[in-house]
């Protein structure tokens, strides 16, 4: 019989209780430790608590993280996991940028250590059944929204609305999902147009992303002042047929679809260190969101700045 993972999670944030609560229920997956800089959130754990992530590479030796930092913090805890010899699942995005990811790829290949990114919504079950009811058939184009009031899902700290620690605004937080999703149904896919909106402080609340995949089209529609939340996909098959997906459907509460998505990040995450499965390190998304900012202007950086790394696992 294979011994369950020993499973430490960085960072005790708004999406951390999703991958606890799927640790909690899996026989594959143990969890063994947390870390946080807020003492009060360790508390709250039966496991032992750290507040400093290598200390606790150090101290409890698990076969694997999750890294559920602030995206800033990401490639510092990876890094250190990965010199650690620890798999990696990390909450997408991989990195701040593409520089930081194609560093952090290299050095998983260098140390021949697991490094996953996790897209939750490839796991939808409403996405699963889009895909079957498509099966076989070809896609003129895809169509993927994802609306929300960001205030309403960054948590209390509010670190998403800061660029330098997120990354950007909306096309670098929800867009990666929603680029995941393109590449899931069209395979690899490259931007043509981008039109972003920006609210005074710079931040991109509004995005039209065209995006061209083999002989397929697809269209990333963001909005981060939407009026409550929809997160849907549409498609228009070679067939005349219209068929959607809408991945809220049936789960009632605030973020309720992810639990069961959760569930099936990690399973995946489990199958791909064990060796059966396949993952590129996010550094698709990466380049989808560089891409999007170039076409917005290309007087613009190819990357947003990035903020200084910093070494704890603050949620």
């Amino acid at each position: 019989m294979t011994a369950p993972l020993r499973v430490a999670v960085v960072g005790l944030g708004v999406i951390s209780r999703f991958y606890l609560a799927a640790l909690r229920d899996s026989s594959a997956m143990q969890p063994v430790a947390v870390c946080d800089s807020d003492l009060t959130r360790l508390a709250a754990h039966p496991v032992p608590g750290h507040t400093d992530h290598r200390r606790m590479l150090r101290e409890t030796r698990p076969d694997a993280v999750v890294v559920t930092v602030p995206n800033d913090v990401h490639a510092q805890v990876c890094a250190d996991a990965l010199e650690h010899g620890v798999a990696v699942c990390v909450e997408k995005p991989l990195a701040l940028d593409t520089a930081q990811g194609t560093a952090l790829r290299k050095l998983a290949e260098q140390r021949d250590v697991p490094l996953f990114t996790a897209f939750h919504r490839r796991y939808n079950e409403a996405v699963a059944r889009l895909r079957d009811e498509c099966a076989g058939v070809p896609f003129d184009e895809v169509t993927v929204r994802y609306f929300e009031r960001i205030e309403e899902h960054a948590g209390p700290d509010g670190w998403y609305l800061d660029m330098r620690r997120c990354g950007g605004g909306c096309v670098a937080d929800n867009g990666p999902n929603a680029f995941d999703l393109v590449r899931l149904l069209l395979g690899p896919a490259e931007v043509t147009s981008a039109r972003i909106t920006r609210d005074a402080g710079g931040v991109d609340r509004q995005a039209d992303i065209r995006l061209r995949a083999g002989s397929g089209r697809a269209r990333i529609l963001l909005d981060w002042s939407f009026p409550g939340e929809r997160k849907d996909i549409e498609v228009r098959l070679a067939d005349g047929r219209t068929v959607r997906a809408d991945m809220l459907a049936g789960h009632s509460g605030f973020k309720g679809s992810l639990w069961h998505e959760y569930v099936e990040v990690l399973r995946a995450f489990e199958r791909y260190v064990r060796g059966d499965g396949e993952c590129d390190g996010g550094l698709a998304a990466l380049r989808f969101v560089r891409d999007a900012y170039r076409l917005e202007d290309p007087g613009r950086p190819s990357d947003p700045p990035a903020a200084p790394a910093r070494g704890r696992g603050a949620a």
